[in-house]
């Protein structure tokens, strides 16, 4: 091993002894169960639903209360200690609203607690607990959960608690502890895309998110529009607002992201003043808590955002030919004083022909107001402070696909041809020739994965940015991105002609249909490098319609569709709200959640493991090895005098 790399790693073990001692460490690492892993996928903005499920941990809490209790109190007992440990501020405020805070409860609370962390925290290491502790109370948690054998254990425990009570510190300490709990429950965090639209608060999930350590994300097309709009592109800050405006969801942009939306509405009210906008009024699937806006003007400053982003879009892909996506120059091929548009071969009417920002005869120039308007955004998308923090933790923490210990994870689709092969798609060569090499498989995710980055660290407004975030839209909407997979995005006929039309419907690529083949699956995974026969493709994007006999697991049990419905836009259709997808030491297992009841949800096991799987077995313990391995080298290195002991 190479001497200076050796010297390096030196001055963080400088004695023979201190290597030896931290080798032993690691080694003792290595035999411990993993940790759990948990799955979400199409959050769609939906918070509240989604800090149910991540607070239960997908009821796991509660399945682990009932081991720990199910013969020595009662079911209400222990269901009211589930909810005390998902909400303790919310629970305790009631409790003593009721008159019930008593110190017999707080003494009770606090011990069944402990036997709850003492349960959820076994299969972690002293230090790694001790890590996760709240600092106010890591002294005596650290004391009530490793009371050793010589001790009365009981006598030791009613001292510590009467001290605490005492002390007039119980609650606090109570949720410390329920917190303590849920990070313990929750060992690492797979979130398989669709953070952002058409639910209320995406900026509040990804508050959540930053709160964790170990967590990926792989990004969706919902989340690509973000990121882009945050990277400057005008054709995605059109389309965020579009989205928002239709699901009435001010909080997010207003309160969420500080944007300013008052341009907007003064220049929709008085360009569309006497124009009812009907075809336009919002989805009101949330209230709007901070700045509730009238109906009739969210509607007229809709149908001003998605008139401007067709002429946007229509620029776009004016400059874009390479992206074979012509058929969707759609406002260019609308005849607007006839108030008609070709769609295949049928002449279709508009259902609005209203439109006076429209030049007819240049339908895709932005008139003055409308380029002023959309600087104005733009610069407000831009210099959000908040928003800025959350599109740098979606780079940081955020890729196309990740592999992790066997699983292969990643929002959309891995483009197929309708055998079965893999598709080659172009991609633009960023700075360089207009048309660019084809690519497919994982070298396909790679490559998008570094314009992604373009996008947004190349220097603002360069050729490079222009050129990488540009591609971004293409990423949100275009047929052969494996973040939407689609032939279209069907926006312009459902918007300005009938949804129910045939050229509206939106067609899946072959990749949906071919998923449920075990042999495609098991290519898939070995193109990623992974074993075929006992990896998994875990991904979302698709909702799985429940109701109408679809299953979320396909290929032979080698893929899981965690699409369940968790965004009320969704649950009609899925007919429940939302799936978790569970990966201990001992199983795979799929949680299903069922609409106002997101804390109980019904679990099925849907592979148990041969034998229980440690920390050896995953990506984690393979680098404790390399690192074990570098440490007796170090160790050999001091023996033999190589290098000297400091």
């Amino acid at each position: 091993m190479d001497k200076r790399y050796l010297e390096l790693l030196a001055r963080e073990y400088p004695t023979a002894k201190a290597a030896a001692s931290e080798i032993t460490n690691l080694a003792a690492l290595r035999s411990l169960p993993k940790g759990t892993e948990y799955f979400f996928s199409d959050l769609h903005g939906e918070y509240d639903a989604f800090l149910r499920l991540l607070r239960s941990a997908s009821g796991m809490i509660r399945s682990k209360i009932d081991l720990i209790f199910d013969k020595s109190i009662p079911a209400d007992d222990r269901e009211a200690l589930a909810v005390l440990i998902y909400r303790p501020e919310e629970e305790i405020k009631r409790l003593q609203s009721a008159g019930e805070l008593t110190d017999e409860w707080r003494r009770i609370t606090v011990y069944r607690l402990i036997m709850v962390c003492d349960s959820v925290s076994a299969k972690y290491t002293r230090s790694k607990v001790r890590e996760k502790m709240p600092s106010g109370f890591a002294y005596i948690l650290d004391e009530l959960l490793n009371v050793t054998d010589d001790v009365d254990k009981d006598f030791y425990y009613d001292e510590i608690i009467a001290s605490i009570l005492d002390t007039g510190i119980a609650e606090e300490f109570i949720i410390a502890t329920c917190s303590l709990i849920r990070t313990l429950t929750i060992d690492r965090l797979h979130i398989i895309g669709d953070i952002f639209d058409r639910g209320p608060r995406a900026d509040k999930i990804m508050d959540e998110l930053m709160r964790f350590t170990h967590i990926d994300i792989q990004w969706g097309n919902h989340d690509i529009s973000w990121m882009g709009a945050a990277s400057g592109n005008t054709a995605l800050i059109a389309n965020v607002i579009r989205i928002a405006l239709s699901y009435n969801s001010y909080d997010v942009l207003e309160d969420g992201y500080g944007l300013n939306l008052r341009p907007l509405s003064i220049f929709a009210a008085q360009v569309y003043e006497d124009d009812p906008c009907s075809g336009f009024m919002p989805h009101t699937l949330d209230d709007v808590v901070y700045d509730s806006v009238d109906a009739r003007l969210t509607a007229k400053m809709h149908k001003a955002i998605a008139v401007i982003q067709c002429k946007l879009e229509g620029q776009l892909l004016a400059r874009h030919p390479e992206y074979n996506m012509d058929d969707r120059r759609l406002f260019e091929k609308t005849d607007f004083r006839a108030g008609t548009v070709v769609l295949g071969d049928t002449v279709y009417p508009l259902n609005d022909t209203s439109f006076p920002t429209v030049d007819p005869d240049d339908p895709l120039r932005l008139t003055e107001e409308e380029a002023q308007l959309m600087r104005i955004l733009s610069s407000s998308f831009y210099h959000s402070p908040k928003l800025s923090t959350h599109i740098k933790f979606l780079y940081a923490k955020g890729s196309m696909y990740r592999t992790c210990n066997g699983n292969l994870l990643y929002h959309g689709c891995i483009p197929l041809n309708e055998d079965g092969s893999f598709r080659e798609v172009r991609l633009p060569r960023i700075g360089g020739d207009d048309y660019a090499e084809t690519s497919h498989g994982k070298d396909l995710l790679d490559r998008i994965g570094k314009i992604v980055n373009r996008a947004y660290y190349a220097p603002y407004n360069s050729p490079e940015q222009i050129e990488a975030r540009d591609f971004l839209w293409y990423l949100w909407c275009g047929p052969d991105s494996p973040l939407y997979g689609k032939n279209k995005m069907a926006f312009f006929e459902r918007t300005f002609v009938d949804k129910h039309i045939p050229e509206a419907r939106e067609i899946y690529a072959p990749y949906y249909d071919l998923n449920r083949d075990g042999g495609i699956c098991g290519r898939i995974l070995e193109e990623f490098g992974l074993d075929p026969d006992n990896g998994h493709i875990i991904n979302g994007h698709v909702p799985v319609l429940i109701k109408d006999g679809e299953s979320p697991i396909r290929g032979g049990g080698r893929l899981f569709v965690i699409d369940g419905g968790i965004s009320k836009a969704y649950r009609s259709k899925t007919g429940i709200a939302g799936y978790t997808l569970i990966y201990d030491s001992h199983s795979l297992r799929l949680a299903e959640h069922h609409a106002g009841d997101t804390d109980t949800p019904s679990v099925r096991v849907v592979e148990k493991m041969e034998r229980r799987v440690s920390i050896a077995d995953t990506d984690y313990g393979e680098e404790l090895a390399l690192r074990i391995g570098d440490l007796r080298a170090l160790l050999q290195a001091y023996r033999d005098g190589v290098i000297l002991e400091r």
